[in-house]
């Protein structure tokens, strides 16, 4: 018996066994299609959330900014406030200061007077005695000679303010200057029993510098180892010279100068508290002045000390002439 198939019954059957045979691939939660529109909709919401963000982020630098200025800010406006903090410290200080000196300049004025006022009353009484007047007239000098000083160096400190200061230089042997100084002073020291040490250079020593000047810068160092120095005391002046310049050295075993006051002795109307105790005499001007009339020289002036009652020490550097009639190395060979 023969058996008869549709070919297209055929093909149906076939197929239907492959699609049993392969493995089922369709997804249990198929995704859901959107449409044109709902696309447009998500994007412009991403547009907003981004620009959102971006401006929040420029907030965000904006107010880092400010806070960073305003740290600034109050950074400048701390460093104001200590500064205008230490400028009133430092007026009140130097009004302070100024006030002690007005005080002080009137003592120093007063006290020449009185002598000064007896010694004139005196001379109605002495007659025609010699000696008895040369005695008087010696007084009204030296107390008309402390005021002069006194009164010199207020001038000086006031060109100094002013820029007016000024020296006549020419050239000068300092070795004669030296030793002009050193008679002047001779009589007061031997008077407070104090000892001198002083070789004079065996040859001249030639600067460019104004004679009177020198003097009274010398004349203030003297004195003040002399004053600061109890009697019985040592004073020695130390003649140098080092290559170009001539080195100057006063040093006394005195009352010496306390540290705190060291870095701040040639500013004017600055005094130790040792010295004030140990002598009042002066105004707090004359070292000033010293710094500023051997700057004027092309100078330099340096104070040393240990300490209280270990001495102290100024060393004034000028240089010497460029010609002198001398040769550097004749000085620096003598013996």
């Amino acid at each position: 018996m023969t058996e008869n198939f549709d070919c297209k019954s055929s093909d149906s059957a076939k197929a239907a066994v492959l699609q049993q045979s392969e493995p089922q691939t369709q997804p249990s939660h198929p995704l859901p299609v959107q449409s044109p529109a709902d696309c447009d909709a998500a994007g412009h919401l991403l547009g907003d959330e981004l620009t959102f963000l971006r401006e929040a982020n420029e907030q965000l630098v904006l107010s880092a900014l400010r806070a960073h200025g305003l740290a600034e800010a109050n950074a400048q406006l701390l460093i104001a406030a200590m500064s205008a903090q230490n400028l009133q410290i430092t007026a009140e200080q130097a009004q302070q200061r100024q006030s002690e000196f007005l005080a002080v300049l009137v003592h120093e004025l007063r006290n020449p007077l009185a002598p000064i006022r007896t010694a004139a009353a005196l001379i109605e009484y002495l007659g025609d005695d010699p000696a008895q007047l040369r005695e008087v007239q010696v007084v009204i000098e030296r107390h008309v000679k402390r005021m002069t000083r006194l009164l010199d160096d207020l001038f000086d400190v006031a060109r100094v303010n002013l820029g007016k200061l000024r020296v006549d230089r020419k050239l000068l042997d300092m070795s004669s200057l030296l030793q002009e100084v050193v008679n002047t002073y001779l009589p007061l020291l031997h008077q407070r029993r104090q000892k001198l040490n002083f070789q004079r250079p065996p040859h001249p020593v030639f600067v460019n510098g104004d004679s009177g000047r020198l003097m009274q810068v010398l004349s203030n160092l003297f004195d003040n180892a002399s004053k600061y120095t109890p009697e019985g005391g040592a004073i020695e002046l130390l003649v140098e010279v080092k290559d170009t310049v001539l080195v100057l050295t006063i040093a006394d075993s005195g009352i010496g100068i306390a540290a705190e006051a060291l870095s701040h002795i040639f500013e004017p109307f600055m005094q130790d508290a040792a010295a004030i105790g140990f002598n009042s005499a002066g105004l707090g001007i004359g070292l000033a002045v010293v710094r500023e009339l051997i700057e004027a020289h092309k100078g330099s002036v340096i104070a040393h000390s240990a300490g209280r009652d270990l001495g102290s020490q100024f060393v004034i550097t000028v240089p010497l002439a460029a010609h002198s009639p001398l040769s550097l190395h004749e000085i620096s060979a003598a013996p």
